[in-house]
């Protein structure tokens, strides 16, 4: 909850007191602390002592994380626009 709090205050500050003329500078900033934070993601992974016996492990729970949501993203994606947005036809469903 504190996260979402969080980007709330950013979402506001970018959108009413940070000025336009500095976007460019920020876009930048923002994509050189990116590329800081997977470094270090990389550099503490490979601390790890038998990262590589766990590389398996680490990659199913990886590839379970990122299919689940996903699936489910689509779906409900897929409902909605059919419930929605109506037939091919242009007119709403029954």
């Amino acid at each position: 909850m504190e996260i979402l709090v969080i980007m709330g205050i950013g979402v506001a500050i970018g959108h009413f007191i940070f000025p336009k003329r500095a976007k460019t500078i920020n876009e930048r900033l923002q994509v050189a602390c990116t590329l800081v934070l997977i470094f270090s993601m990389g550099v503490m992974l490979g601390q790890r002592e038998n990262f590589l016996g766990e590389l398996a492990t680490v990659g199913w729970q990886s590839f379970v994380f990122f299919l689940l949501p996903t699936v489910l993203s689509v779906v409900c994606v897929y409902l909605l626009t059919r419930r929605f947005l109506g037939n091919k036809k242009g007119g709403p469903q029954k």
